[in-house]
């Protein structure tokens, strides 16, 4: 089949790490609004078929599924979950579309963190229960939430604060990762500080952006080890937001009059996320790019591939990414972060958006925020951070901890 997928309209709300005033129903409703006013559509009528990305843990109830078409627009007809980050989605929906069945299919992903009062117990969740989760040990009053004693034969764990008796966080597996990724590539912690420099600084250029700084390498090095080596400052905050893409066909793009932006491949690959049975590298990341760059005919993604948006939930994660992504040579990504080269005028220009440092943690919308950005680029509406020329944008994002889930999408111009 001949048919060609594009993106023809963009949505997304303000992005802030708490929210009382607003429900999550608010803000999938308006970002799906300004997606369908963006690309012209009534969803009544032109949209074929709906498609959220949620997870029933992140919500907080189950079978979310039933709660969803009433704000995207979706009310008696075709509509589907995904539980999995927001890239999962596009890639559904151009499925969907390559059937012949539908020309118009909405994507929405949305967070809501700050409804999460144990954002550390349900990732905890995700952990083996017999061989990981009691590493987290007992604790009294868990400092990030949780219930108490767990398991309750557990001898006492390493105590990182004054509190007595605290659970230590899921968090502590980047802490792994990231001595791992510094020893095997010879990264220091100091080009891990220039990524949080780079990407709040660019957050200022970002009018959804909650968290822009204007900070040194210095002001990283002393903030708090939390997860050593991971300091408070390498880590993502969390943030609450939506946002909504609206694919379709070529046809139908130009029946609108709308300016296509192609999806010309994207990928995905997940792993197992038990820990004890994968291993601490960015697999998913290889696995899922070779994927999209063979679907999109990518031959040479240095050279073809003018913008980058991944995953920096924490900021030596963007580094690790780039070099599995095959974007930058094993090892090569903490000088050239020194280098300027990742900047926006750099030759590689990498979370212009600010990234997940910059924008905040977006949970299953982090893909479609990284989406967001990419697409933005392409159709020249970035201001201040807008790179030049840009032809080839490249979204990528990880499920997070302890997943060895990931997903990448390629963007196009005409």
């Amino acid at each position: 089949m001949s048919r060609k997928v594009c993106v023809i309209g963009i949505g997304h709300t303000d992005f802030n790490s708490i929210t009382p005033d607003m429900q999550w129903k608010d803000f999938m409703y308006e970002a799906c609004n300004k997606a369908y006013m963006d690309a012209g559509v009534d969803p009544r009528k032109d949209v074929n078929s709906f498609i959220t990305c949620a997870e029933d843990y992140w919500e907080g109830f189950s079978i979310f599924d039933e709660f969803v078409p009433d704000q995207i627009g979706a009310v008696l007809r075709p509509c589907c979950t995904v539980c999995g980050d927001g890239i999962y989605g596009l890639g559904s929906a151009y499925m969907q579309i390559m059937t012949g069945i539908f020309d118009t299919v909405a994507v929405e992903a949305h967070s809501k963190a700050s409804d999460l009062l144990t954002y550390g117990d349900v990732m905890l969740h995700a952990f083996d229960p017999i061989f990981e989760k009691p590493v987290s040990g007992p604790v009294a009053r868990p400092k990030y939430g949780g219930s108490p004693t767990y398991p309750p034969e557990s001898p006492k764990p390493f105590v990182g604060s004054s509190d007595e008796k605290e659970r230590l966080h899921p968090y502590f597996l980047a802490g792994l990762e990231m001595q791992n990724y510094l020893k095997k590539t010879k990264t220091t912690e100091e080009q891990c500080a220039a990524v949080v420099v780079k990407n709040k600084k660019n957050a200022f250029w970002n009018p959804y952006a909650d968290y822009e700084l204007k900070i040194t390498i210095e002001d990283v090095m002393k903030s708090e080890y939390l997860f050593k080596p991971v300091k408070k400052l390498d880590i993502s905050p969390n943030v609450d937001g939506a946002i909504c893409f609206v694919l379709a066909t070529e046809e139908k793009a130009k029946e609108l009059g709308v300016e296509p932006i192609y999806l010309s491949g994207f990928g995905w690959n997940s792993e197992t996320p038990w820990l004890g049975t994968r291993g601490l590298e960015a697999n998913y990341a290889k696995m899922s790019a070779q994927m999209a760059y063979k679907m999109a005919e990518i031959s040479d993604p240095k050279k073809e591939i003018n913008v980058a948006e991944v995953d920096d939930r924490f900021s030596f994660k963007e580094l690790q990414h780039l070099e599995a992504l095959g974007l930058v040579n094993p090892g090569e990504a903490g000088k050239m972060v020194e280098e300027g080269a990742l900047d926006v005028k750099g030759s590689l220009p990498t979370n212009t958006s600010g990234g997940s440092l910059g924008v905040g943690n977006c949970l299953e919308a982090t893909g479609l925020q990284k989406a967001l950005e990419i697409v933005t680029q392409l159709r020249g509406h970035a201001g201040k951070r807008q790179v030049s020329n840009v032809e080839v944008g490249l979204a990528q994002a990880w499920r997070g901890i302890p997943s060895g889930s990931g997903a990448v999408a390629i963007f196009r111009r005409g």
